[in-house]
């Protein structure tokens, strides 16, 4: 019998030099592979916030990645991890970069 892993649902916003540096780019490709849904975009004062949705393993690694990696030339100060929510069914479909 297999345990059916946990959906959850997080919003981020991560500070630093992440803004002109593809981080959007490589947060889409990175949720994508890991399976995961949501959407990101460059603010105003030059964090990249967003919200990502899916398997609990697949959180736990963007997480790392938001928190860490990053893309190449980026320069995480920080990332800031609200409004934690598990959920009974996926609410987003697909990860998009929002204008």
């Amino acid at each position: 019998m297999s345990v059916i892993e946990p959906l959850l649902s997080v919003e981020f916003e991560v500070f630093g030099k992440v803004q002109g540096v593809f981080f959007t780019k490589y947060l889409k490709e990175m949720s994508e592979h890991l399976g995961l849904s949501g959407w990101c975009k460059n603010t105003k004062k030059g964090t990249i916030c967003g919200k990502i949705q899916g398997s609990k393993t697949g959180i736990d690694h963007m997480v790392v990645w938001l928190t860490t990696t990053g893309s190449p030339g980026s320069k995480i100060e920080r990332c800031e991890l609200t409004n934690w929510q598990t959920l009974a069914k996926p609410e987003l479909k697909g990860f998009s970069i929002r204008f």
